[in-house]
């Protein structure tokens, strides 16, 4: 009777752990900000890409549940062993040492769990392989220590994107070793392709919001892709150890609507160059002798007889002669 009461209260303790496990979760994930880290929480960032929902949905409904039910059972089973098995409850112990049965339900359980985990885990890793066609592509080069982010598609040279002073960064309400000088921008709900490669030590791209990490190796280019679905800023870092600043990498990403992605292709383009003007047609009367009276104005429209450039009247003075050679 009292083993039976103390693997009752074990079990109690157990499914109330979880429980409060899960409201602990479910309230950190209602405070959670989008896109940089939250202050105290436990969960992972909130996504704002189709990978990162399933990223999510495989960690919180697959391998939470199973990680905690293994936890519990282990936990139940190594209490109730030291609770009806001491030297004290059972003076005696069994002879025993061998049961077939036991021996394979705790050999194919682990197998069907590790099973059912493949299924989830090899559909999500082949999600990460299958980009969509691309609506564009942006190549970023890590360097020591910061990003270089290139658009060939609309022929965008490649620009610094340094961390952002702390002064500044407090200044406009940004969180200081996240926002950067020069962000990459893209439009939203676009399948943006990611070119990542490194120009010195090995780096890694890397923004949890969108669920993509991907090294950044000198001499190797390597590709992930993401689609935001959401307008707004996203933070990451760099997540290889390169060096002395490896904490000051941050990168920055704005998703933005196609108009304001537009405007901002338009603006780094910078204006267009200026049509040359033409050359004035009072020029002309440059050639005109000082002591000699201007021509009467022809008769037919002026259309029909265009001015002469400058040029061309200049051209009637004579050089001046070459000097003699003795």
């Amino acid at each position: 009777m009292q083993s039976r009461f103390h693997g009752i209260r074990a079990r109690a303790t157990g499914v109330a752990a979880g429980v409060l496990m899960a409201l602990w979760s479910v309230s950190a994930a209602a405070e959670d900000l989008i896109g940089q880290p939250t202050d105290k929480a436990i969960d992972m960032q909130p996504g704002v890409t189709p990978l990162k929902h399933d990223a999510i949905f495989f960690h919180n409904v697959i391998l939470l549940p199973i990680i905690t039910g293994i936890t519990l059972l282990v936990l139940g089973l190594l209490l109730w062993i030291i609770v009806r098995y001491n030297k004290r409850a059972n003076p005696t112990p069994a002879k025993w040492s061998h049961n077939t049965p036991l021996e394979i339900i705790w050999t194919l359980i682990p197998v069907l769990i590790l099973v059912v985990i493949a299924v989830f885990s090899f559909k999500l890793l082949f999600e990460y392989h299958d980009m969509p066609k691309p609506y564009m592509t942006v190549k970023a080069t890590g360097y020591q220590w910061y990003w270089g982010y290139e658009y060939p598609d609309q022929k965008l040279p490649e620009f610094v994107s340094n961390l952002l002073p702390e002064d500044k960064a407090k200044a406009t309400g940004v969180p200081y070793r996240l926002a950067t000088t020069a962000p990459m921008v893209v439009p939203v709900n676009k399948t943006v392709q990611v070119l990542v490669t490194g120009a010195d030590v090995i780096h890694a791209w890397a923004v949890p919001a969108f669920g993509v990490i991907m090294d950044a190796i000198p001499g190797r280019v390597n590709s992930t892709f993401f689609n935001a679905d959401r307008i707004g800023t996203y933070y990451g870092s760099c997540r290889e150890l390169c060096g002395v600043d490896h904490a000051f990498m941050p990168i920055e990403v704005k998703v933005v609507s196609q108009a304001d992605f537009d405007a901002w292709v338009a603006s780094k383009k910078g204006p267009a160059p200026a049509a040359a003007a033409p050359a004035p047609a009072a020029t002309a009367n440059a050639a005109t002798p000082s002591g000699a009276s201007a021509p009467p104005p022809a008769s037919t429209p002026a259309a029909a007889a265009p001015a002469k450039p400058a040029t061309s009247a200049l051209s009637t003075t004579p050089a001046p002669p070459a000097p003699a050679t003795h």
